[in-house]
């Protein structure tokens, strides 16, 4: 690896990247997930969602795991980024099953977010980490430069930082949250460097002869669906704001700080961000490439975060939210048949050549779990706001349905096919996503307002 840079960390972990690091992740992955796909098997016949329950939190919170990971093919991998969009609830008490498993959490998310922190220090800010042999990982970027990893990082932090505010006996919490108090004090100037350096990099776009921001004027930035090869997309925007806004909560960054570098108040910021893609009435996924019909151009990634972009306690925004909702709900493309499971997008993207062969429909006509209780939790938060139960029918019923193929299949599905099958390709076979079945369950209990599950 003597071709890209290396970095050593206090905790003797060296950090690469560069072509030759590069070269060899791109190697370990192909190797990985081809393999994933042609000699996996089915490792349980569990169908009872207890039984697979309690199997997926013993598989993601192992306590031989050294990261907090999907599940295969992804495991053999470093997502910062999941912190925020999968797995955002890990510590929720009404989700741990015992004492045990709530010290395996909390072991298990302090180990990851200090080993990505660690890279934040090494100046390895990269959407996916590859380890290469003990205390050796490779940084690469699938499959162009992140515009959530930094989001990721902010999200474990808060998580752990928060874990004794929530009512709960278990004494794990506590102590989660003082490592993470400790992990802000040690890494804080060094996330401090990565949010502003993300902030310089905003670039000037033309709208109509007013000018935005945007961290995807000219290429793209990779963010949860990241094999989409638009430019200037809501959801990597969308994300950028959010990392500015966490880390102003978290006293990482100063908000004056942002603001002589973006040249506004991240209000302002904000709203033009709205204003830009919202301006047809709905949230417009992306202004790359011709105008289509309105239901082409939204996606299901639009929903963004937990606790993120959106504010729907703002009318504004509600109105947005909505609008974009609606035309995701009423256009028949947008879901498999006869089920609330609804796919990415109701059009295949354009994406990368790779895709194109080996996983044509991967983020566009497929159905993700994470986006599906993503846009329920959004629903649910519009009823609350409202006043109103305009959406908690529909809420009601991708949980449900999201349950049933739980059961199933056999295990939480990374995604399924627009045929409501498990998503296969002769390349790509989804993982069994045992690390994001926690999040289901505290959105399904809000939807239900009752847990679907009962520990002792």
């Amino acid at each position: 690896m003597n071709r890209g840079t290396s970095f050593r960390s206090r905790r003797e972990n060296r950090f690469y990247q560069g072509l030759t690091a590069t070269f060899v992740a791109n190697a370990l992955q192909a190797v990985n997930f081809l393999g994933d796909r042609f000699l996996r098997q089915s490792p349980h016949s569990l169908s009872a969602i207890a039984d697979l329950y309690r199997h997926s939190m013993d598989s993601a919170f192992s306590a031989t795991e050294a990261f907090l990971v999907t599940g295969a093919p992804h495991a053999c991998a470093y997502y910062p980024r999941d912190f925020a969009w999968f797995y955002p609830e890990i510590l929720d008490p009404q989700t741990i099953m015992d004492a045990q498993d709530a010290v395996r959490r909390a072991r298990l998310l302090e180990k990851s977010v200090h080993l990505l922190l660690e890279a934040v220090r090494a100046g390895v800010v990269t959407t996916t980490i590859v380890p290469a042999g003990r205390g050796r990982y490779l940084g690469v970027n699938y499959f162009s430069r992140p515009s959530d990893t930094l989001l990721g990082i902010l999200a474990g932090l808060q998580q752990m930082i928060s874990a004794e505010d929530r009512a709960s006996s278990y004494l794990a919490m506590s102590q989660c949250a003082h490592a993470g108090r400790l992990l802000l004090a040690e890494y804080g100037a060094d996330l401090k460097r990565a949010i502003l350096q993300l902030a310089s990099e905003l670039e000037s776009f033309d709208n109509g002869g007013t000018r935005y921001l945007l961290c995807d004027a000219r290429v793209p930035r990779s963010a949860a669906t990241d094999t989409r090869a638009e430019r200037q997309r809501f959801v990597t925007n969308a994300c950028v704001y959010t990392t500015f806004v966490w880390g102003i909560q978290l006293g990482v960054v100063d908000e004056n700080e942002l603001k002589r570098l973006l040249g506004r108040h991240l209000g302002q910021y904000k709203k033009d961000l709205l204003r830009l893609f919202g301006k047809d009435g709905y949230i417009r996924h992306s202004l790359d490439g011709p105008a289509a019909p309105p239901a082409s151009s939204v996606a299901l990634d639009f929903v963004s975060v937990h606790r993120g972009f959106w504010d729907l306690n703002e009318e504004c925004e509600r109105a947005l939210f909505a609008a974009t909702a609606d035309l995701i709900i009423a256009e028949p493309r947008f879901r498999i048949p006869n089920t609330f499971h609804f796919l990415v997008s109701a059009d295949n993207p354009q994406t990368k050549m790779i895709h194109k062969i080996a996983a044509p429909a991967y983020q566009g006509r497929s159905s993700w779990s994470t986006f599906n209780v993503e846009f329920a939790d959004r629903m649910l938060d519009y009823d609350e706001f409202s006043g109103s139960d305009t959406y908690r029918a529909c809420a009601q019923g991708i949980l449900k349905d999201i349950r049933t193929a739980t059961e199933v299949h056999g295990g939480y599905q990374e995604l399924l096919s627009e045929r409501g099958l498990k998503y296969r390709t002769w390349a790509y076979k989804g993982a069994v996503a045992h690390s994001w079945f926690p999040r289901f369950l505290s959105v399904l209990r809000r939807a239900y307002g009752s847990p679907l599950l009962q520990w002792e």
